[in-house]
């Protein structure tokens, strides 16, 4: 089951060491591979701020890979830009994971 997680090692407050954002299930049959697409909108690198809103920073961000928290197999990081990004009232948690041949 590949897992997506990510760490911002640079917060405005102490964050989880890693967060689980995506995940899918991968059904393969022995010596087989598959390619899998994770979605992730930048809202959902958000958290609850100083001021007990949801906000997003800008920032560097570390995605992991791999099948549970203790078994990350791929990092790689990713930049968001610009201001502090207050989330409305009715935002939804919602990334996808897509599985090709």
């Amino acid at each position: 089951m590949p897992q997506l997680y990510v760490r911002d090692p640079l917060a405005s407050v102490v964050r989880p060491v890693k967060e689980l954002k995506a995940f899918g299930r991968v059904q393969l049959p022995a010596g087989q591979s598959a390619r899998v697409t994770f979605r992730v909108p930048t809202d959902m690198l958000c958290f609850t701020g100083m001021e007990g809103r949801r906000i997003v920073e800008p920032g560097e961000f570390e995605l992991q890979v791999g099948t549970s928290s203790t078994d990350i197999r791929l990092r790689a990081s990713v930049i968001v830009k610009g201001t502090v990004h207050t989330l409305g009232r009715k935002w939804r948690m919602e990334s996808r994971c897509e599985v090709g041949r």
